[in-house]
């Protein structure tokens, strides 16, 4: 979900963008503002990762304002002015929207935010999959359009579901947009053990074994014969197991 504020001195203007963003689902709007200090104190208390911006403001314009910010959000500047365009691309804005515009040109901006995130995103997971190497105790899963760190002693098992990942730790899984197989290769390999093509078990938390089925707690966890012959080597290399 991305989280958008829109800030414009015409109440017209501000009706148009929210009623284009109740249109589209990975949209929500949390705020619209009629000046840049009343957006100064939504950005200083909410989290938001797109601002749809006009640009000819009283008191302090929307060019102002983006300069005025350390860390900044993705940005869709609105205008009727053409003039301003080159200005607010020096600024790295996403898109520009010349008023009035359409719903198909809003689509294509927005388009271009949600792209936009989804490569942050990817950047930030790719720089969170280095920690892994380094520290072995957790690791970091995108789920619900955020990273999330996972206490690899915490976790039970973990189950496949073609395109995602359930984790489950305790009550409420974590679901991840992952391959069992990239999962799989960042799990310490002493720790964690594949017994089906749909299932990594957490070695120390099997309660019990009994021909092709093991026990974690409740649930019961099928073994599969391509993977049998691995969890017994693990149990005959353990010096716990006699």
């Amino acid at each position: 979900m991305i989280r958008c504020i829109a800030i414009d001195d015409e109440a017209l203007a501000l009706d148009l963008i929210e009623d284009n963003i109740k249109k589209l689902p990975f949209l929500e709007m949390v705020k619209t503002c009629k000046s840049a200090f009343e957006a100064m104190e939504v950005l200083r208390n909410e989290s938001i990762d797109l601002i749809f911006l006009d640009i000819q403001m009283p008191d302090v314009s929307g060019i102002q304002l983006l300069k005025t910010l350390k860390s900044r959000p993705m940005v869709i500047l609105t205008t009727a002015y053409e003039k301003y365009a080159t200005e607010g691309f020096n600024l790295d804005v996403i898109d520009y929207l010349l008023k009035p515009y359409s719903l198909e040109r809003f689509l294509k901006a927005v388009n271009k935010a949600r792209e936009y995130q989804d490569l942050r995103e990817k950047a930030l997971i790719q720089e969170h999959h280095k920690e892994i190497i380094a520290s072995p105790n957790f690791l970091f899963v995108r789920a619900d359009y955020k990273l999330v760190k996972i206490d690899l002693a915490s976790v039970l098992y973990i189950e496949g579901l073609k395109d995602y990942v359930k984790i489950y730790m305790g009550d409420k899984p974590i679901l991840t947009q992952m391959s069992m197989k990239a999962l799989e290769e960042k799990l310490p390999p002493k720790e964690f053990v594949r017994v089906h093509r749909s299932f990594i078990v957490a070695f120390s938390k099997i309660d019990f074994i009994q021909k092709q089925m093991l026990t974690i707690g409740r649930k019961e966890i099928p073994i599969s014969e391509h993977y049998r012959d691995q969890l017994y080597k693990m149990i005959n290399n353990d010096k716990s197991v006699e």
